[in-house]
């Protein structure tokens, strides 16, 4: 797989570009704030409907425009397919496939897949459990297109839930000061009517939650031998790398899934349904939603010790660099083809013998697109089609033989 053309239309600092791609390595070089990774982010936009850089979508469309028009050539087993995403701000975003407009965005996931490694991804290390969260929900997107109906399903459902715990919660406490009840409706039955509905929204998270939380252990399951080898790869083999997931189920069903046990979905289901009941009092006294795949984390280890905390700079780089090559091996062991693999201005942070490391491991990739600041930061090795990006202008580099 590969992306043949990229056209852009008021995306970020573009009014318009068009850029020619092909298959084998490309390199966008530019200082920073030339473009260069505006380029990389809408070829990931195609891919996951999402940004790596931020996490809403007005940022994306160019200040002054009223909407942004991200849009790809697409050649997949000798076939090609036009993808084309419009992004409207306080708005539906629309798309179309093959120049016909489709119901809903989601439904061009698929069309483009990518792998895109930049230095936000440091977060996955370092950061909060969210990002590690979208990282396995991207991924498994990215997998089964159909998961993406699955998290959009579950996300409305916990924000449905949180808000009637926060209105609710005055009615739900027992002798809580401040207690509103609605005119004529006595105390008891509106606590009564409030708790059903808490139970049947409880219903509807364990559901979903059960079957979001299955395939994230499948797909974790599935992903830590590429993580293993990756992460030996990239650091020279420095270091027992480890990945246990944290569940916000009854300890004894944590335990096992951090051991790495995958329960099937009915139990999973059944975990939340009951842990949900032990944290209703505390989730009615905070008025939030504390149980569910939204609280889970990835527990990252190195040497046996959390990555988060005890890792270098150099370790956490190498272990994010390792988790985003494992999602680019274990989509193409699944899909037969290669993703599309970007690398955002990553060399300029490696040393000489991790740079070369990675190199031997992506260069023979399907399509590579590397950004970087100067030529001299990527490895010979890498070699192939050369832009220079220069205050949003992109043009094609030449070499005089």
């Amino acid at each position: 797989m590969y992306v043949r053309h990229l056209s852009l239309i008021d995306f970020r600092s573009y009014p318009s570009a068009e850029v020619p791609l092909g298959p084998g390595v490309t390199t966008l070089v530019g200082l920073n704030g030339q473009g260069k990774t505006n380029v990389a982010e809408a070829i990931g936009y195609l891919a996951t409907l999402g940004s790596h850089r931020v996490a809403t979508d007005a940022p994306l469309v160019r200040f002054g425009a009223e909407q942004a028009i991200v849009r790809g050539a697409v050649v997949r087993e000798g076939r090609e397919s036009l993808v084309e995403i419009e992004i409207n701000p306080g708005r539906a975003n629309r798309a179309r496939l093959g120049r016909s407009p489709v119901s809903r965005p989601r439904e061009v996931l698929g069309q483009v897949r990518s792998v895109l490694f930049a230095p936000e991804d440091l977060a996955l290390v370092k950061g909060d459990p969210a990002a590690r969260r979208r990282l396995l929900d991207d991924l498994l997107v990215q997998r089964q297109p159909r998961w993406a109906g699955v998290r959009s399903d579950y996300d409305r459902i916990v924000k449905q839930r949180s808000a009637l715990l926060k209105s609710a919660a005055p009615v739900l406490r027992r002798g809580g000061r401040g207690r509103r009840v609605p005119d004529g409706i006595p105390e008891g039955e509106a606590r009564e009517s409030a708790l059903h509905t808490l139970h049947v929204w409880d219903g509807h998270l364990a559901g979903l939650g059960g079957q979001l939380l299955y395939a994230r252990l499948r797909l974790l399951r599935d992903l830590r031998g590429h993580l293993e080898h990756a992460y030996a790869e990239v650091s020279g083999g420095s270091g027992e790398v480890g990945a246990a997931y944290r569940a916000s189920v009854g300890e004894a069903l944590a335990a096992r899934i951090a051991a790495g046990e995958v329960p099937e979905i009915e139990e999973l289901s059944g975990g939340l349904t009951a842990a949900l009941g032990a944290a209703q009092a505390q989730e009615i006294e905070r008025g939030q939603c504390l149980v569910g795949p939204h609280r889970d984390d990835v527990l990252l280890t190195l040497g046996g010790l959390p990555a988060k905390g005890y890792a270098s700079h150099g370790e956490s780089w190498s272990l994010a660099l390792g988790l985003k090559l494992a999602a680019y091996e274990l989509l193409r062991t699944d899909l037969g083809t290669d993703p599309v693999l970007i690398l955002d201005d990553v060399f300029a942070e490696l040393d000489a013998g991790r740079r070369e490391r990675l190199a031997g491991l992506i260069v023979d990739g399907e399509q590579v697109i590397i950004t970087a600041a100067v030529p001299a930061d990527v490895p010979d090795s890498l070699a192939g089609q050369r832009f220079s990006v220069t205050k949003g202008a992109i043009e094609l580099v030449v070499d005089d033989e």
